[in-house]
């Protein structure tokens, strides 16, 4: 880490918690741009996705896996990245 990213992060670590906030949102809207819409209606559209992802679970559209498989799914990627 650079010494000036050093100093950055110590300083942005010194802030309150409203202000950190507003500093990650102001940094990953940097990169990602700002968001399309209002926090509200990105809440409400996720809820709107969980209630028919559940819905094709209970209609069994849909068949979920273990976290035990999904965990070692995971182990296994790493290890092939690691070996890259």
């Amino acid at each position: 880490m650079s010494a000036i990213l050093d100093d950055l992060k110590a300083q942005a670590l010194r802030l309150s918690p409203p202000d950190r906030d507003e500093l990650i949102r102001a940094l990953i809207a940097s990169i990602d741009g700002e968001p399309q819409d209002t926090p509200e209606a990105i809440a409400r559209a996720w809820d709107e996705e969980i209630a028919r992802r559940i819905a094709d679970l209970d209609a069994g559209r849909t068949a979920g896996i273990t976290a035990e498989q999904v965990l070692a799914e995971m182990r296994a990627l790493i290890a092939r990245h690691g070996k890259q």
